[in-house]
């Protein structure tokens, strides 16, 4: 994987992602966070239908996510990679 496709830092202990690294990780999780809450305002009285929004918005940043960590998603038990 280049430099240029890392938008996130790894988690040091566990599996998963940590804080963006790059303005594109940034641009997405700041994008996710304010579609949510447009949803939520939206939708709040309306849980299934928010539900029906969130959950496929929510799969696509975890799979943008997974393929745009350094070092890809793995258990990492603390040790520098």
């Amino acid at each position: 994987m280049s430099e240029e496709s890392e938008w996130f830092a790894p988690k040091r202990y566990g599996y998963g992602a940590g804080l963006p690294i790059s303005w594109q990780g940034w641009t997405v999780m700041l994008a996710y966070i304010a579609i949510v809450g447009v949803v939520a305002a939206r939708y709040g009285d309306k849980p299934l239908v928010a539900l029906a929004i969130v959950i496929p918005l929510t799969t696509v940043l975890l799979v943008i996510t997974a393929r745009t960590t350094r070092g890809g998603w793995r258990w990492r038990w603390g040790e520098e990679d």
